[in-house]
């Protein structure tokens, strides 16, 4: 009998153990605890700490409050000018309104995944069919990002999500599509080059030809003032000869070096003798006549 008893009362505390943990919500920091009544959301704890909930009437689910990264698949995008690149991109997203996530997409991370695969691709698709093939690629510094973002803006809002980034892993060509288009930019880079080369060398035959003519001019004008001096010093020269022989007492000694100065210049190669006749004013010199 006593047994009996035992058991019973030991069933009983299980029992109410069972009843008394169920009555227990336990919410950690990284989630939402949404708890349920008869399948209706009675309330929502976005606290982390433990709460109550009435046993075997109220359920509760979980969400994550934590930032959730998503891989969207790579996919193909036409640009303005018609040309197909392959875009490999992912998101950041978190869940701030866990209502609203639970009523539109049934508490189901995959159904808010598939949201934004079809959200982020359609903006995507939209951002660059506007943009030509030259303007995706330099976009992808950043500028490209942005757009998508602000393309999508706040359509989100609506399932409860927030996105926190979109970024661009690989915006690449078809593989069939690659050679021609670096063909092409290697063109435009040589044609660049050419361009760049030839209004240097313009530049420089400018440079060259206004050197050039700054030259002459200071070569004529030294040339002139060459003349200049010369002519000054032949007229100086001419004046001091002048005088020398309007002297009479300096005329003879003139006389002479002039005749010397004569008989030098007559002495040409090896040969150093010189013939002169007795009547020549060289020789009358050395006569003393």
């Amino acid at each position: 009998m006593k047994k009996a008893i035992y058991v019973i009362l030991a069933i009983l505390a299980i029992i109410l153990f069972a009843i008394g943990s169920s009555c227990f919500v336990i919410t950690n920091e990284n989630q939402y605890s949404l708890v349920r009544q008869f399948g209706k959301i009675d309330h929502i704890v976005k606290e982390a700490g433990i709460s109550y909930r009435i046993p075997f009437i109220q359920t509760v689910d979980t969400l994550p409050k934590q930032t959730l990264l998503y891989d969207l698949s790579p996919s193909d995008v036409i640009t303005s000018d018609k040309k197909t690149m392959i875009c490999d991109s992912y998101v950041l997203w978190e869940i701030v309104d866990p209502l609203k996530f639970a009523q539109t997409l049934n508490c189901s991370i995959s159904n808010a995944e598939s949201r934004l695969d079809i959200t982020v691709y359609n903006s995507t698709k939209n951002v660059i069919s506007a943009t030509s093939q030259d303007e995706v690629i330099s976009g992808r510094d950043g500028t490209l990002s942005a757009a998508i973002v602000s393309n999508i803006g706040n359509s989100l809002d609506q399932y409860g999500i927030r996105l926190l980034d979109f970024q661009i892993k690989q915006l690449d060509l078809p593989d069939d599509n690659k050679a021609a288009v670096y063909e092409r930019m290697i063109s435009e880079r040589n044609n660049i080059a050419a361009q760049y080369t030839a209004e240097g060398s313009s530049e420089a035959q400018k440079i060259m030809n206004s050197t050039d003519k700054e030259v002459k001019v200071m070569l004529s004008e030294a040339e002139k003032d060459a003349e200049i001096l010369i002519a000054e010093g032949e007229a100086e020269y001419m004046k001091i000869l002048s005088e020398a022989y309007a002297d009479e007492g300096r005329q003879e000694f003139y006389t002479f070096v002039r005749s010397l100065d004569a008989l030098k210049l007559s002495m040409q190669g090896n040969n150093k003798t010189v013939i002169l006749s007795s009547d020549s004013p060289i020789a009358q010199i050395f006569y003393g006549n």
